[in-house]
């Protein structure tokens, strides 16, 4: 079969194509490219999230890596995957291997690959192991090769109580509720927020790998038992983050949904404020420009990205960066790992509440008051042989309007993005971990905006 790596990793259905052979053929594959391109040190962190045969594919991958001569450290049960760009980057590890589908539906798992930052793995990097997969030249058993088990979770939490304002929700003695759907999330978020204070009931609190028969992913079918939750009992917020944590969801007080495209402009603006960082703000091409509405307010230069927390996480690398996010829930902030990390972003979220004594709803009503507001929605389009087919030169051309909207500008740094001369914007692209097609917009108001969509779904489908 042909494996290929997409947006974030490789991921496939179960017994499909994802099957022990394949693991240990790319994990073969991940040592023969460590070995050429970081011969020092060998030290390899080896994790997986809760899905089905997880630890399974995990005990295998690790023991692999051990007969090439690698120090293995397999983490101690589920773990996420920011707790695992922590250690790989806490004990100067090469590299990580996370056996995580992320938000896929259950039957997928997938494999992450990490690189010696703790970052998702380049193009050129993913390039280079796909083309040794394509060799299947084996790989020969070296000397030195060991397993230990880790624990990631206190290092991880305790970096977290370093950039998180505690003393803040602290003296709030907040009410919250926490869902991790089945995911590792469970644990972490729930157990840091109440060490220091804050009351929090979870949801979901145990291994499920069907995750209720739905996807793990914070959205708004997945989080009504949440919403439910924060109405009922009158909390302050209601937290989520997805199967393996980097992603997150945010319930406010009044049982409203803050998206993900709020919640990164929300936060830009009010670490912008708190820390008095003065770098630029980083979001993807999908992502909101009620972000760049915040950077122009706060005197701040915006960073364009493709789709893919890794081009986000350079960025962060380089220290240019207050905070990159993506309108898929993927957030992270100067000084952390540069890889999306859900429970930061929750953590974020009740910081702010806490600390401008405001719910995010009224924060978020503050914002609009001051850069003018903004809708933005996505569809997605089943990617069938057809569209498969015609979708290379359906994104090729170059039409002078869209559904009657003058096209002003065309983007191609990830897809195609079209700029109307109406202010409103559409970006269309292939999915990189589902066979979707994804269609992205934004105007100024809602009615637009779901005009507009049907307009991109027209224009795809002919």
């Amino acid at each position: 079969m042909n494996i290929r790596f997409g947006t974030s990793g490789w991921r496939a259905i179960i017994a499909n194509e994802f099957t022990f052979a394949n693991v240990r053929l790319i994990t073969e594959s991940i040592c023969r490219y460590l070995n050429e391109s970081h011969p020092s040190p060998r030290r390899l962190i080896v994790g997986n999230d809760s899905r089905f045969m997880g630890e399974k594919f995990s005990e295998v991958a690790a023991e692999i890596a051990a007969r090439k001569g690698f120090e293995v450290l397999v983490c101690r049960g589920e773990t996420p995957t920011p707790a695992i760009s922590h250690a790989i980057r806490h004990l100067g590890a090469a590299g990580g291997i996370n056996f995580t589908a992320s938000h896929n539906p259950p039957e997928y798992q997938g494999i992450k690959f990490s690189t010696s930052d703790g970052a998702p793995a380049l193009p050129e990097v993913t390039g280079r192991i796909e083309e040794i997969i394509g060799e299947k030249l084996p790989l020969e058993d070296a000397p030195g090769g060991e397993l230990k088990e880790l624990d990631p979770r206190p290092e991880y939490l305790d970096d977290l109580r370093s950039k998180v304002r505690f003393d803040a929700i602290s003296s709030k003695s907040m009410k919250l509720a926490y869902d991790p759907l089945w995911g590792t999330g469970r644990g972490y978020l729930d157990r840091i927020l109440r060490d220091h204070g804050a009351q929090v009931e979870t949801l979901h609190d145990w291994r499920d790998v069907t995750f209720g028969g739905l996807s793990p992913e914070p959205g708004e079918k997945q989080l009504e038992m949440l919403r439910e939750k924060v109405i009922s009992d009158k909390l302050a917020l209601g937290l989520a983050t997805d199967g393996d944590g980097d992603r997150f969801g945010v319930i406010d007080s009044n049982g409203e949904q803050i998206t993900p495209n709020q919640l990164i402009a929300l936060l830009a603006d009010y670490l912008a404020e708190s820390r008095g960082w003065n770098e630029g703000i980083a979001r993807s091409v999908a992502t909101s420009h009620l972000v760049d509405r915040v950077a122009e307010s706060r005197g701040l230069s915006i960073h364009e990205t493709p789709v893919g927390f890794k081009f986000i996480g350079e960025l962060i690398n380089r220290n240019e960066i207050i905070l990159g996010g993506e309108e898929s829930a993927g957030l992270s902030i100067k000084g952390h790992y540069p890889e999306k990390d859900g429970l930061l972003a929750c953590l974020l979220a009740v910081e702010a509440v806490a600390a401008r004594g405001a719910s995010l709803t009224e924060q978020l009503n503050e914002l609009t008051n001051r850069v003018g507001n903004l809708h933005s929605g996505r569809i997605g389009v089943k990617l069938t042989p057809e569209i498969a087919e015609t979708l290379p030169e359906i994104l090729a051309r170059e039409p002078a309007d869209i559904g009657g909207r003058k096209v002003e500008k065309l983007n191609r740094m990830d897809g195609v993005k079209f700029l109307f001369e109406d202010g409103t914007w559409m970006l269309m692209r292939p999915s990189g971990t589902e066979p979707l097609v994804r269609i992205y917009a934004e105007s100024e108001n809602e009615a637009d905006l779901e005009a507009l969509l049907e307009q991109g779904r027209n224009y795809l489908l002919g």
